[in-house]
């Protein structure tokens, strides 16, 4: 029998029993996945009594990979995540000392996940630094494939760094390098394909799901060429391709920096009357103030690599914490993603029993919805709802005032199935 996740005018095709690679990851990688597995089973299991079912297949990566193969990332891992569309990973360790620059970014550009989607939101029972956390409910469309992190970087000294020195000096006429001397370079790509390609999907998202705007987070006021390019880009495609869905803040009128009650109410206002998604865009800068004093006016938002980088984390961060916050890297247009916890390694608290398998648990969810199994995700979720609600955490979420209870890793996965 087939177990393989078709992908057709994109749309996936799921048969019954499928097969879903994994990769356990390293560091407290494989007590959080044997964790997500065992809870993952036991809601397909609740919700379709039977009918549906998968399969696990372990790949290898990061250190175990190394161990084994001698590689951190062996091409048999690539070929079968390719095979199987759809996979799910813990955390990765960065070599050091050479190889690859990062095993998490070497996947996203060997199979063009361009799109890292993060989905934060708050969880009753769930200690925040901030007064508020319900009203932070935002889903973020970060782009995965350039930016600086298309590793384009020369080392002070060596020959290329001296040559791109030059070339910018003697060629460019470049004069504002402060200490070209002692300066290294690195590139940051920005393409009106990768842009938009980024901004369609989370476009696309936000009218499927009804929700009120996107908004395209940017330092344009610096970066003209590359960031201000990415605003100019979205707006022309909203305007090219959506506007019978969408209305944009362009549109309205000349507001160069998006802050303020009145402008948002005024477009919020003009947007439903005409039953239209709001496209909008906020410096970066300010919109890490904006998701402080005004989270609700936030639903989706599209950015680039080092800002999605940045917003993604301390939005994490106001919920409580990244352990509690779900991600995927997504290929919209060929059907390939990959789920995965967004948090490191935690090598002190190996073994310990602390590791919380929350975010990994969260991004099975987002693995289950995307191939179409939405009542195995909601039996987890509401399950995830119960438990945290009640107080019982595993130690990052720990806090004796809030009379919480301490659960260790198995624990809280056993606590979960309960529910389930």
């Amino acid at each position: 029998m087939k177990k393989e996740i078709s992908f057709e005018k994109g749309q996936f095709i799921t048969p019954n029993e499928i097969t879903i690679p994994y990769i356990e990851g390293d560091g407290i990688g494989s007590e959080i996945t044997t964790v997500m597995r065992k809870v993952v089973d036991n809601a397909i299991e609740k919700s379709y009594n039977g009918e549906k079912y998968i399969q696990w297949q372990e790949l290898l990566a990061g250190k175990k990979a190394f161990e084994q193969t001698g590689s951190f990332l062996p091409k048999d891992t690539i070929e079968l995540l390719k095979k199987y569309r759809i996979g799910i990973k813990g955390p990765l360790e960065t070599p050091i000392g050479g190889g690859i620059r990062s095993l998490n970014v070497a996947l996203r550009q060997v199979l063009d996940l361009y799109v890292c989607l993060r989905p934060i939101r708050y969880f009753e029972g769930v200690s925040s630094p901030v007064k508020n956390p319900e009203k932070v409910k935002m889903t973020i469309f970060r782009e995965n494939t350039e930016d600086i992190y298309a590793g384009i970087e020369y080392m002070i000294g060596t020959p290329e760094a001296i040559r791109v020195r030059d070339f910018f000096i003697n060629e460019m006429g470049v004069s504002s390098i402060r200490f070209p001397k002692t300066s290294s370079f690195g590139l940051k790509p920005v393409s009106k394909e990768g842009s938009e390609r980024l901004i369609k999907a989370a476009i696309n998202y936000a009218i499927n799901n009804n929700l009120p705007s996107v908004t395209l987070v940017h330092k344009g006021n610096i970066m003209k060429y590359t960031e201000g390019a990415f605003k100019k880009w979205g707006y022309d495609l909203v305007e090219n391709e959506f506007s019978e869905k969408c209305f944009t803040m362009r549109q309205y009128g000349e507001i160069k920096n998006y802050s303020g009650e009145s402008v948002a109410q005024t477009m919020l206002e003009k947007a439903k009357s005409e039953g239209k998604t709001i496209i909008k865009d906020v410096i970066t800068d300010a919109f890490l103030q904006e998701t402080l004093l005004r989270p609700k006016e936030y639903s989706v938002v599209a950015t680039m690599n080092l800002n999605g980088d940045y917003i993604s984390d301390q939005l994490a961060a106001m919920v409580g914490g990244i352990g509690i916050s779900p991600g995927a890297n997504i290929n919209y247009s060929e059907g390939y993603a990959i789920f995965e916890a967004t948090h490191g390694t935690a090598p002190t608290i190996v073994g310990l029993g602390k590791a919380n398998p929350c975010s990994l648990i969260l991004s099975a969810t987002m693995m289950l919805e995307h191939i179409g199994w939405q009542e195995a995700s909601n039996c987890i979720i509401v399950a995830l709802e119960t438990l945290l609600k009640e107080g019982k955490v595993t130690s990052d979420l720990y806090d004796q005032n809030l009379q919480t209870k301490l659960l260790s890793t198995s624990e809280f996965g056993d606590e979960l199935i309960k529910l389930i």
